[in-house]
Parts: structure tokens; sequence; C-alpha cells
């Protein structure tokens, strides 16, 4: 019947997981950084967990052992050096822990001692009244 007449445009709902790329001339980037996608990469946590960065230095060494014994020695080297960085990362992270540990021991123990300080100055003050 009406065949002829043109539809009128009817914008699609934007799924909660889509975003659209923005060009350079978009003014998103209010701040003024250039937006890096190196900048923003977040790796979830897994390279804050000590057990899961352990758990990946392991995996590589496997790996490297796995490709020797199978001849390939570049693929070797690659994954030592991969188990190299992982080691490097998980040495980072207990020293990190240990600092912290040592610094919660040394401000507890000068709480205790604040705490036996005030003690001390009520006993005194209770004897001489």
């Amino acid at each position: 019947m009406n065949n002829n007449r043109r539809r009128s445009f009817r914008p699609r709902t934007q799924k909660s997981n889509f975003r659209r790329r923005t060009g350079p001339m978009s003014s998103n980037n209010s701040n003024g950084l250039n937006n890096n996608g190196n900048m923003n990469f977040n790796r979830n946590g897994s390279m804050n967990n000590i057990h899961s960065v352990e758990k990946t230095m392991l995996k590589f060494q496997q790996l490297a052992k796995d490709a020797q014994t199978n001849g390939d020695p570049v693929l070797a080297q690659n994954y030592l050096q991969h188990a190299d960085h992982y080691l490097r990362r998980y040495n980072e992270l207990n020293e990190r822990k240990e600092n912290s540990l040592d610094k919660n021991k040394i401000d507890e123990s000068s709480s205790t001692q604040e705490n036996n300080a005030d003690k001390e100055k009520e006993v005194l003050s209770k004897t001489a009244n």
C-alpha cells in the first residue's frame, strides 16, 4: 500500500558490554592525557597475587624443560626468559610482604611500649595521691 514512504530512524538500544570506538577528535579525554592502550591495562590483580605469580613461574619452567627435552633450544630459552620475569616479580612481592610484616611488628611494639608507659604513669599518679 504505502511502500514508498521512508521509515523513520529508530536507534538500537546500546548493549551494556558494548563500547563504541572513539576517534582522535573525540572530547572524552578531557584531562589531556593520551589514551594509550597500555596505560589502562589491568591484569585483574594476577601480577599482585604471589601464589599466581609463583604458579605461572613454575609453569614456564616446566615448559622450558619440556622444550629442551624435545630438542628446541630456542623455545626453551624463550620459556626460561618468561620464567625469569615471573621469578623477579615473585621476589619483589616477597620483599614487599616482608617489609610490610616488619613494619607491622615495629608498629605493634611501639604501640605496646606506649601503652606500657601510659600504665606506668597511671600507677605513679595513683601512688602519689
